[in-house]
């Protein structure tokens, strides 16, 4: 069971008890515009169906909280761990992960009666102090993957050429302030998460690191920048790439951020004007790098990020507090909007140690190959992320709300 440790959220003073419920709650909301059909599609192996993200939560409670720590509890369907466990090799075998789009049974609705199951039983155990820290690792989880769910969902219904609107109405308009930056003096600095209750264990264990001076941007790059980047042969210069970056461009013909043609972008509420004060969003680590390069800057590093964003409000900006369309908005926080990509490689921190148990394997077994993102996006639960949080994918992936904030030596 992991430590617990996490920075203050933004949780209105709810109890943990209130917390799991909300949480619950939010990811039913999340999917009520989408039929059985919606919810059931997988639009490509990075992603999965809405109805998968329900029941792989609700077995994640089924599994570490009810089969270990309920006495007498007794699995809802004992052929389901086999379909929705997702990574986690303690448990046993699993479905491939792209024939999550196969299971066309069990149905949403059979899905949504196992989540209110489950959560009768989980009324137990949500005032069991030694479970506290699972507890808190389990909604924080469902947390994660509403995000995912509304990333995933936006990815299917791209596929559809019609361009189907999960939400009714037009994105409200985006504010773009001034480019600024945050200076820093350079020095050692403290990082990773060291308070007293629940962080993941990637964000620790808090250690010294030595900085340069530096500046970090004081906003997101906009789609109209990006734009120029693109008027300005961006895609078609090699000089801008990594050598893996530019053998991706040219492999899979990348000539635009995902959901971009001609002046107009898709969205949860369908296809729509591409506002040009926007945030950019739906770039690769790739794209970024090459962007930061174009404009003579370049990426900051995740301990550079995480420096300037302790004296944020990480619970502020423009991020997730309920069921509707998401979609970059600007503004001149740190947090909300877009995940932004560092140049840091995810790699464990000095002295870190997987939690023990098949909880473990939520984070130190993918430390490979993968860059760190620091933030929030437009889809992330207010007040789940923080300024030790690491989010992290892999170079080319550009489904999730991923932008850029640029840096520079001083």
């Amino acid at each position: 069971m992991p430590e617990p440790k996490t920075a203050p959220r933004n949780d209105g003073g709810l109890t943990l008890a209130e917390r799991f419920t909300a949480t619950r709650g939010l990811s039913e909301a999340l999917v009520r515009p989408l039929s059985d059909a919606d919810a059931t599609i997988q639009s490509m192996e990075d992603a999965s169906p809405a109805k998968w993200h329900l029941a792989h939560t609700t077995w994640f409670w089924e599994t570490f909280l009810l089969r270990d720590h309920l006495a007498g509890y007794r699995l809802f369907n004992a052929d389901w761990p086999y379909l929705f466990n997702s990574y986690y090799e303690a448990e046993g075998q699993r479905i491939t992960r792209f024939s999550r789009g196969m299971l066309s049974r069990p149905t949403l609705e059979q899905v949504l009666e196992w989540r209110a199951h489950v959560d009768v039983a989980m009324a137990a155990l949500l005032d069991r102090q030694e479970l506290t820290a699972l507890i808190e690792l389990g909604v924080a989880h469902e947390q994660q993957h509403q995000e995912l769910l509304l990333t995933d969902i936006k990815h299917a219904m791209f596929q559809n050429p019609t361009g189907p609107a999960i939400w009714a109405g037009a994105p409200v308009p985006a504010t773009c302030g001034d480019l600024s930056w945050f200076k820093h003096p350079g020095g050692i600095a403290m990082v990773g998460y060291d308070g007293p209750d629940f962080a993941f264990d990637n964000e620790g264990p808090c250690h010294r690191v030595l900085l340069e001076p530096f500046a970090l941007a004081t906003r997101l790059v906009t789609n109209d920048e990006w734009q120029q980047f693109i008027d300005d042969g961006g895609y078609g210069d090699a000089r801008l790439w990594l050598s893996d970056g530019w053998a991706w461009v040219q492999r899979a013909g990348i000539t635009a951020p995902l959901y971009w043609h001609k002046d107009q972008h898709f969205t949860h509420q369908g296809w729509h004007a591409r506002d040009p004060d926007a945030p950019v969003a739906h770039i690769s680590f790739f794209e970024a790098d090459a962007y930061a390069t174009w404009a003579g800057t370049r990426l900051p590093t995740e301990f550079e990020w995480e420096v300037i964003a302790k004296s944020h409000d990480h619970a502020s900006g423009n991020q997730l507090d309920g069921a509707g369309p998401v979609l970059p908005k600007g503004g001149d926080g740190l947090f909300g909007d877009c995940w932004q990509f560092t140049r840091s490689a995810y790699l464990p921190y000095p002295r870190y140690q997987p939690a023990a148990g098949a909880v473990g394997e939520y984070n130190g077994k993918f430390m490979s190959g993968q860059v760190v993102l620091k933030g929030a996006s437009c889809a992330t639960v207010r007040g789940h992320s923080r300024a030790s949080y690491r989010n992290f994918f892999y170079p080319h992936q550009q489904w999730q709300f991923t932008g850029l904030r640029l840096a520079k030596d001083i």
